[in-house]
């Protein structure tokens, strides 16, 4: 970044929180609209992915295929990232996410209805778009609702809200099932559902208009590069440590449930602190503080796995903090973004975060997976490390340099 960027940068991150300094007043009707719609798509997600590879199976496709199929989820988030600020600045925000909202529906019935396996790729890439851009939108009307003191109090309610809706999915798969229309219906009333709220406030969406000269949504990967390598860093660890736990609690002696059980204390813990976390995060001056302490944990916690892996209840209460603490990376790091940007350039961050979550996602199988078939067990604590590491010297770097 250029000392021009940064301090334009500071500038503006003062501007902001001193304009909106006197106004401390949650406008809750655009909150409730955009937490509890993008909660109501996660409980469908939730319901949504273990029903299509269960079906999949069901027609007698491979494992390595239906992980094929799975994965252009991550490509189709990187692709659909750019689109989010041009869509919203031409439609307006809350009719774009009412739009995302239908083709992630009509994506859904797709998949019931396809009958060739081919079919199932640009339904993916149709489905992870939309969600992709509903997920950005989201985030910006929640930031920009948000006032600057309580903005880590409300992005936690927004991530605890959102972990129960994932949590939720599963459970409710459960109980349905996968035979037949009946889970897709359930989707379909679902995504309904999420629009309700969207439509009541649409109203009170923000605007989106361009200030100035505009520029690639890339350029703010490097504009706030804490919290865009912090969510890179999350999207790693959060999706190849969900998808090879198991394993690595198979090769370390724990049975097939005690290594499920473990995955559910991390997400007990994800859904737990993260409001906690959020409310010490307004109390921070510098939110690079504590991600840099959030990174510690998170690698601390890796270099303590395999010490711990022999007392399961050990193990369970390592990982709960663990989970709670790094995926309150996210919650941070979006807000240290809200609270650099604003208006236009916070929309195209948002846009540039949610993609570097996507990059997070393609990296952090691959690396975990290579690191445990060099090293055995012992490389998916190394390879979770490297990435909390890495992370850490550059937080420290710019800390040390002063500069944002």
């Amino acid at each position: 970044m250029t000392q021009y960027q940064t301090d334009r940068v500071f500038r503006h991150h003062m501007t902001v929180d001193t304009q909106q300094e006197g106004d401390e007043r949650v406008h809750w009707l655009p909150m409730i609209a955009a937490i509890s719609s993008i909660s109501v798509v996660g409980i469908a997600i939730g319901l949504g992915m273990p029903l299509l590879s269960v079906i999949l199976e069901s027609r007698g496709h491979s494992a390595s295929m239906i992980g094929l199929n799975t994965a252009v989820a991550g490509l189709a988030s990187i692709a659909g990232a750019p689109l989010a600020t041009p869509l919203a600045m031409r439609f307006g925000v809350a009719w774009t996410m009412i739009a995302m909202i239908a083709a992630g529906a009509l994506a859904f019935v797709g998949f019931h209805f396809a009958p060739d396996f081919w079919m199932w790729f640009p339904l993916r890439v149709v489905l992870h778009i939309a969600l992709t851009v509903l997920f950005i939108l989201s985030e910006f009307w929640i930031s920009t609702s948000a006032p600057p003191r309580r903005r880590g109090l409300v992005l936690g309610i927004y991530a605890t809200v959102l972990s129960l809706g994932f949590a939720a999915g599963p459970w409710i798969f459960a109980h349905i099932g996968s035979t037949g229309f009946l889970p897709f219906g359930v989707i379909i009333v679902l995504v309904a559902l999420a629009a309700i709220p969207v439509l009541a406030a649409r109203n009170e969406s923000p605007t989106i208009v361009v200030d100035g000269e505009t520029s690639n949504f890339l350029r703010y990967i490097w504009l706030v590069p804490t919290a865009t390598a912090a969510v890179l860093v999350f999207g790693a660890v959060e999706t190849g440590g969900f998808a090879l736990f198991p394993v690595y609690g198979n090769r370390i002696g724990y049975s097939e449930a005690d290594a499920a059980l473990l995955l559910t204390m991390i997400g007990l813990g994800n859904v737990l602190l993260q409001i906690p976390i959020g409310m010490i995060s307004d109390r921070v001056s510098d939110r690079r503080y504590l991600l840099l302490a959030c990174a510690t944990v998170g690698l601390a916690g890796t270099i303590f796995m395999p010490f711990s892996a022999g007392n399961w209840h050990l193990m369970a209460a390592l990982l709960f903090v663990w989970g709670g603490v790094v995926a309150a990376m996210y919650t941070i790091g979006l807000a240290h973004l809200g609270s650099q940007l604003s208006g236009h350039e916070l929309a195209s961050a948002n846009a540039a975060f949610v993609l570097c979550y996507g990059v997070g996602m393609v990296l952090g199988p691959q690396a975990i997976g290579i690191g445990m078939d060099a090293f055995g067990p012992s490389g998916f604590g190394w390879s979770l490390g490297l990435f909390f590491a890495a992370y850490i010297a550059l937080v420290s770097a710019r800390l040390v340099r002063k500069i944002w």
